[in-house]
C-alpha cells in the first residue's frame, strides 16, 4: 500500500470519530430516523465506530510487517511554529496493536449500547462522548509530538467523567470526581516533565528525541523528567498506590464505560512509559527502574489480596469492584515488564497490555450482563442456594464467565499467560546495571501473585456459576440489601451479546495459541526503542 494511502488512513482513523461526534449532536436526516431519534443516533455510533475499525484493519493490512520498527503512515507538518509543535503522526509495531484494540473495543461497546443503552440522559450526548473518547485514545497512540500526546492524553478525561457521572450507577458523582481529580493532578505534573524535556532537548518531536537517546539531557534533567512524567503516567496506568480512583470509577461506570476504561484508557499510561521514557530518558529510567518494579509487585499482591477479601462469603463484595482491583494486579505485571528494561520484559508488558484489554473488557461485559439480569453485582446475592448459579440458569453466560476467569488467571494457551510469563522472564535476567537479586525477589513475589489470582478467580466462578456457598444466599452485610427472591431462570446470552463478545473470546484464544503474531510486531520496535530509536 502506498505511503499516501497509509497517511490518509491514519489521519482518518484519528479525525473520523471527532467528525462523527459533531454529527451525532445534529438532527438525524429525514429517512434515517428509524423508530426514534434515539435509535438513529445509536445506529450512527455503530456506523462511525465500525468505519473506524474497518480503517484500522486496512491500516494493519497495509502495514509493512517486515519492518515494524520503522514509523509508517507518517504525517509531519508544522502546527505552532513559535513553539516548535508539529502535527506528527505515525505507527510502528508498538502502537499498531493498541490502535486496532481501541477501534475494536469502541465498536463492540457501540454495538452493545445500540441494544442495551444504559439508563441516563440523551443518547445523542452518550454517542458523542463515546466518539470523542475514541478519538482521544486513538490520537494518544498515533501522535509523535510530546505536546500533542499531552493534548490527546487529556482529551479522554472529560468524556469519561460525563459517562460515569451521567450514565453510571450508585455513587457515580463521587466516583467521577475522584477520577477527574486524580488524573488531572497527575497530568499537571506530567506536563511539567514534558515541557522540561522539550525545552532542554530543543524539540518536542518524540522520534528526534528518541534518536538522541537522552544525549542532550543531563542526568539531573532526566531524573526530574522521569519522576514528573512517570507520576502522571502511573496515575493513568494505574500503579499502586496511585490507583484508588479506579475501583470507584469501575463500580459506578456503565458497562461500556468500564470496558473502555479497562480496555484502552489504562493502556495510555503504560504506553507512555514505553514510547516516551524508555528511549528519551534512558539514564533516568535506569535509576528509577528498581523502584518502579517494587511498586509493581506490591500492586500485584495488593490487588490480589483485596480481590480475595472481596470474593469471600459474607464480605459483601461487588463483582465489578473485584474485577477493577484485579486490573491493579494485572497492570502491575505490565509495569514490572517495563521496569526490567529488557526486550523480553517490555515485549511481555506490551503483550499483557493487549491481553488485559481483551480479557478484562470481556469480563466487564459479562458482569454487566449478570447485573442487568439479576439486578445486582453483589457477590453474596449472586451466590449461595438462592443466587445466580449460572451453570444451571444461564449455562452459556456461566461458561463465558468461567472462560474469562481462567483467561484472566493466566491459563497457558490463552492470551493472559504470555505477557505475565515474559514479564517474569525479564525479571530473571534484568538489564545490565540492575540488581539481579532484587529482580529475582520481584519475580518470586509476582509468581506468588499469579497463585493468588487463580485463587480469587476460581472462588468467583464457584460462587457465581455454581452457587457454591452452601448457604442460604443473601447476607445482611451485602451491598445488595435484602434477600429478594432469585429468578428460577435467567435469559441466556442474547444474539447481540454473542456479536459483541465473540471477537474478544476468539482473539483471546488466538493470541494465546499464536503469540508470535503480536510479538513479531512489537519485538523489532522494542529493540529499536531500547537502543534509543537507532
Amino acid at each position: 500500500m502506498s505511503h499516501t494511502v497509509m497517511q490518509i488512513l491514519l489521519a482518518a482513523i484519528v479525525v473520523l470519530p471527532l467528525l462523527g461526534a459533531v454529527a451525532a449532536l445534529l438532527p438525524a436526516p429525514p429517512g434515517l430516523k428509524g423508530k426514534s431519534p434515539g435509535q438513529a443516533v445509536l445506529r450512527h455510533g455503530v456506523t462511525v465506530t465500525g468505519a473506524v475499525l474497518g480503517l484500522s484493519v486496512a491500516l494493519a493490512a497495509g502495514f509493512d510487517h517486515d519492518d515494524p520498527a520503522r514509523m509508517q503512515a507518517t504525517t509531519d507538518i508544522s502546527w505552532i511554529p513559535a513553539l516548535g509543535i508539529r502535527i506528527h503522526l505515525g505507527v510502528d509495531g508498538v502502537s499498531l496493536p493498541l490502535l486496532v484494540l481501541t477501534a475494536l473495543l469502541t465498536f463492540l461497546s457501540a454495538l452493545y449500547s445500540y441494544f442495551k443503552m444504559p439508563d441516563g440522559p440523551s443518547p445523542k450526548a452518550f454517542v458523542a462522548l463515546i466518539l470523542v473518547l475514541e478519538s482521544g485514545t486513538l490520537a494518544s497512540f498515533a501522535v509523535l509530538d510530546l505536546m500533542l500526546f499531552f493534548l490527546a492524553f487529556e482529551m479522554v478525561l472529560i468524556p469519561m467523567y460525563f459517562l460515569i457521572a451521567r450514565w453510571g450507577g450508585d455513587g457515580r458523582e463521587r466516583a467521577a470526581w475522584r477520577f477527574i481529580l486524580y488524573t488531572l493532578l497527575g497530568s499537571v505534573v506530567m506536563l511539567l516533565g514534558l515541557l522540561l524535556i522539550g525545552i532542554k532537548g530543543g524539540t518536542f518531536d518524540m522520534v528526534a528525541l528518541a534518536t538522541d537517546n537522552g544525549s542532550g539531557l543531563s542526568h539531573t534533567t532526566q531524573l526530574v523528567a522521569v519522576l514528573a512524567i512517570g507520576v502522571g503516567l502511573a496515575v493513568k496506568a494505574p500503579m499502586w498506590p496511585l490507583h484508588s480512583w479506579l475501583p470507584d470509577a469501575h463500580t459506578a461506570a456503565p458497562t461500556v464505560g468500564s470496558v473502555l476504561l479497562a480496555g484502552v484508557l489504562l493502556k495510555m499510561g503504560t504506553y507512555g512509559f514505553v514510547r516516551i521514557l524508555l528511549p528519551i530518558t534512558p539514564d533516568g529510567v535506569h535509576t528509577f527502574a528498581p523502584y518502579l518494579a517494587a511498586f509493581a509487585v506490591v500492586g500485584i499482591i495488593y490487588g490480589s489480596l483485596v480481590c480475595l477479601a472481596l470474593a469471600r462469603s459474607g464480605a459483601g463484595g461487588d463483582l465489578k469492584r473485584l474485577i477493577a482491583y484485579s486490573s491493579v494486579g494485572h497492570m502491575g505485571f505490565v509495569l514490572l515488564g517495563i521496569a526490567t528494561l529488557t526486550p523480553t520484559g517490555v515485549n511481555g508488558a506490551l503483550f499483557a497490555n493487549i491481553a488485559h484489554g481483551l480479557i478484562t473488557g470481556l469480563l466487564f461485559f459479562l458482569v454487566g450482563a449478570v447485573k442487568d439480569r439479576y439486578g445486582t453485582s453483589d457477590l453474596d446475592r449472586l451466590s449461595g442456594a438462592s443466587g445466580a448459579a449460572l451453570y444451571g440458569k444461564a449455562p452459556r453466560l456461566g461458561g463465558l464467565l468461567a472462560f474469562g476467569a481462567v483467561a484472566s488467571l493466566g491459563l497457558p494457551g490463552l492470551a493472559g499467560f504470555w505477557g505475565e510469563m515474559l514479564a517474569m522472564f525479564g525479571s530473571f535476567e534484568p538489564a545490565e546495571g540492575l540488581s539481579r537479586p532484587a529482580y529475582l525477589t520481584f519475580m518470586v513475589i509476582a509468581g506468588f501473585g499469579t497463585l493468588l489470582t487463580a485463587a480469587y478467580m476460581l472462588i468467583v466462578v464457584r460462587r457465581v456459576c455454581m452457587g457454591g456457598d452452601g448457604e442460604t444466599g443473601s447476607h445482611p452485610g451485602g451491598h445488595g440489601g435484602g434477600s429478594a427472591p432469585a429468578p428460577t431462570s435467567l435469559p441466556d446470552v442474547q444474539t447481540y451479546e454473542f456479536a459483541a463478545w465473540t471477537p474478544l473470546v476468539a482473539l483471546t484464544v488466538l493470541a494465546g495459541l499464536w503469540p508470535a503474531a503480536l510479538l513479531g510486531l512489537t519485538d523489532p520496535a522494542v529493540q529499536q526503542l531500547l537502543r534509543g530509536g537507532n
